[in-house]
């Protein structure tokens, strides 16, 4: 295997027109707009992309588009396995695996659906690993929903030695436990990349590669200067450390729907339809529009305080 997928990985959104359809044209802007922002990878087929409410046929026309349209300038990778069944999570992987992703990441709550333990785990895994193509590199994701899947140490160290994993997508929130899996895959081919904002930047000085949480979707370019310039600038680092980590608080204020919000302000897409979110997020979640506000006022103090820098 010699993918290398580690870095600023936005968690991608998938707009939609307001007669629920994706919006292909916003999602072509939306990938212009990552890589133009430093995303050294694109996440397709996430969470984020609301994968649970698409059908597979959506999920594959997804990600073959991000893949024709990143045309080889990041890597893609994509997820979209949300069965329970054994059979219907390789339909669903090799389906996805076709359309030229650069890596097929796994997700981890699907090996265990009834939390029965890690010998279903395993046993689930190996049929999957024995079913995928060889030659592309997988990755494995603690995707929170329907609930988050932690992998113990005995679990993640499998797939370091199988030589078949490119990246986890550590969703732990927890900088001990990334410090830990660092470690443990130290010399294998298995990137963790923490998702966590609050922790972004401790997770960064203790080896993980990269950051893959949701604000990736608005300041992008803020995680990458953290990654790549931080140790020569470590006041500002501070200071940028916890604005990120304050701004990611409203998540829970509705996201992704908040985030198409950000966009349509930006001008990439026009409509911040959701299926993850049916509700009025501003009836919801008062001062909303004030928040953003203040999230882009924060934006543009720091890129300007970045830009002295320079």
């Amino acid at each position: 295997m010699t993918a290398t997928i580690k870095g600023i990985i936005p968690v991608m959104l998938t707009p939609f027109t307001e007669a629920d359809a994706i919006d292909y044209a916003g999602l072509e802007n939306l990938i212009e707009w990552y890589i133009a922002n430093g995303a050294d990878a694109l996440f397709a087929v996430a969470q984020s992309s609301e994968m649970q409410f698409l059908s597979l046929e959506e999920r594959v026309a997804l990600a073959r588009f991000v893949v024709r349209q990143a045309a080889g300038r990041v890597p893609v990778i994509a997820s979209g396995h949300i069965s329970e069944s054994r059979d219907d999570q390789v339909t669903e992987l090799t389906s996805i695996a076709a359309t030229g992703v650069d890596g097929l990441v796994l997700v981890t709550n699907r090996f265990d659906p009834k939390g029965q333990g890690g010998t279903v785990f395993m046993d689930n895994l190996r049929h999957l690993l024995d079913a995928l193509p060889a030659d592309l590199p997988l990755g494995l994701y603690e995707c929170p929903a329907p609930f988050r899947r932690l992998m113990s140490d005995d679990e993640l160290a499998f797939c370091a030695e199988s030589g078949r994993f490119a990246i986890l997508k550590d969703v732990s929130c927890d900088l001990e436990t990334v410090k830990r899996r660092v470690a443990l895959t130290k010399n294998s081919s298995l990137a963790i990349v923490n998702a966590n904002a609050a922790i972004a930047f401790d997770a960064i000085r203790s080896g993980s590669a990269g950051f893959t949480g949701v604000f990736t979707n608005f300041h992008p370019d803020l995680y990458k200067w953290l990654l790549t310039d931080s140790a020569r600038h470590p006041a500002l680092a501070d200071d940028l450390s916890v604005y990120l980590a304050l701004a990611a608080m409203a998540e829970p204020m509705g996201y992704p729907k908040l985030a198409k919000l950000y966009h349509q302000r930006l001008g990439t897409f026009a409509c911040a339809h959701s299926r993850t979110i049916d509700f009025d997020i501003r009836e919801r979640f008062w001062a909303l529009d004030a928040l953003l506000d203040k999230i882009m006022q924060g934006q543009a103090s720091f890129r300007a305080r970045i830009a002295a820098t320079r």
